[in-house]
């Protein structure tokens, strides 16, 4: 399991230990993931994601699943992430319809 968050992209970075000496050895920065069930009013289910989070507070700020992958960009998300948005948006399709 790649360390990814399914919905922002976010993944490891890599940086420098500084010691107080000055010495610098190399590092890794891992994103805070977890997994979550984020709830989907659409679809009337709970979808399971492993994300960071930071992107679980950006859920919550932009008004839920749904709000989020409606300005979510496609290459940002993972391919079950994009196969929930494509359900999703032809859920929304049908209703309005």
């Amino acid at each position: 399991m790649s360390r990814r968050c399914e919905l922002t992209g976010k993944g490891p970075m890599s940086g420098n230990n500084v010691s107080h000496a000055n010495n610098k050895t190399r590092r890794r920065f891992l994103p805070n993931l977890n997994d979550v069930s984020l709830q989907s009013e659409v679809l009337g289910r709970a979808i399971k994601f492993r994300i960071s989070a930071a992107a679980l507070r950006t859920v919550d700020h932009r008004g839920g699943l749904d709000a989020f992958f409606a300005k979510s960009k496609d290459d940002e998300l993972s391919a079950n992430a994009l196969k929930v948005k494509k359900e999703i948006v032809k859920a929304l399709a049908a209703n309005a319809a």
